[in-house]
C-alpha cells in the first residue's frame, strides 16, 4: 500500500531543514547526529528518516533549498540600465536574502565538500550563476579597468561577495535598516574602487 503524503508535509520538511541547519552550524556537520536533529525538532528519529534517508540527504536539501532560492532572487534582478544602481540593488537583495539564514550560510563551507560530486556540481552551478550575474554588473560599471583583465574581474567579484558573505559574523541579528545601510556601503566602496584597480 502506497503511503500518502500528509497535508503538512511541506511545513514539517521546512521545520526539519531550518532546525537541522541550526544544529549543523552549532555542532559542526561531522559531529551532529540525526538523533540530535530529531530532539531539536521535537520529533522521533524515525520521523526524520521518513523525510530524509541520511544526514547527507538532509544536508543537500538544506543547501539546495537555500542556494537555489538565493540564485533565483539575485539572478532574477533586471539586466541593463544604470550599473551603479544595479550594483546597489544586488548588494541589498543579497543581504536581505541572508536575513535569518546565518546557519545555512555557515554550513556551506564545511558541508558542501562532504557531498557526492554530482550534488556538489548542482550547488556550485547556483553559486557560479550568481558570480556571473555580479561579473556582468561590475563589467558594466568599469569596462575600462575590468574588461581586459579576467583575474581582476574575478578578484573584484569575489571581494564583493566576501564583504557580503561575512556580514552575519560582524552583525548578528542585524535588522533591515542595518542591512540596507551596509549594502549601500559595499556598493559605494566597490563603485569608488573599481576604477582604480
Amino acid at each position: 500500500m502506497v503511503r500518502t503524503i500528509a497535508k503538512d508535509h511541506g511545513q514539517k520538511r521546512l521545520h526539519i531543514l531550518k532546525t537541522a541547519a541550526r544544529v549543523f552550524a552549532a555542532e559542526g556537520y561531522a559531529r551532529a547526529s540525526m538523533a540530535q536533529i530529531a530532539v531539536a525538532c521535537g520529533i522521533s528519529k524515525a520521523n526524520i528518516y521518513h523525510y530524509y534517508a541520511s544526514k547527507d540527504a538532509l544536508l543537500f536539501d538544506i543547501l539546495d533549498t537555500y542556494l537555489s532560492e538565493l540564485r533565483d532572487r539575485l539572478c532574477g534582478l533586471e539586466e541593463g540600465g544604470d550599473a551603479q544602481a544595479r550594483l546597489g540593488q544586488f548588494t541589498r537583495e543579497a543581504l536581505l536574502a541572508y536575513e535569518g539564514m546565518d546557519a545555512e550560510h555557515k554550513i556551506q563551507a564545511e558541508g558542501l565538500p562532504r557531498l557526492p560530486a554530482a550534488q556538489q556540481a548542482v550547488l556550485k552551478a547556483y553559486q557560479r550563476e550568481m558570480v556571473e550575474k555580479l561579473n556582468r554588473i561590475l563589467l558594466d560599471l568599469a569596462p575600462e579597468t575590468l574588461g581586459a583583465d579576467a583575474q581582476k574581474l574575478r578578484a573584484t567579484t569575489m571581494s564583493v561577495f566576501g564583504m557580503l558573505n561575512w556580514f552575519y559574523m560582524w552583525n548578528p541579528g542585524a535588522d533591515r535598516a542595518a542591512r540596507d545601510a551596509y549594502a549601500g556601503q559595499v556598493a559605494a566602496l566597490t563603485h569608488g574602487g573599481v576604477r582604480g584597480v
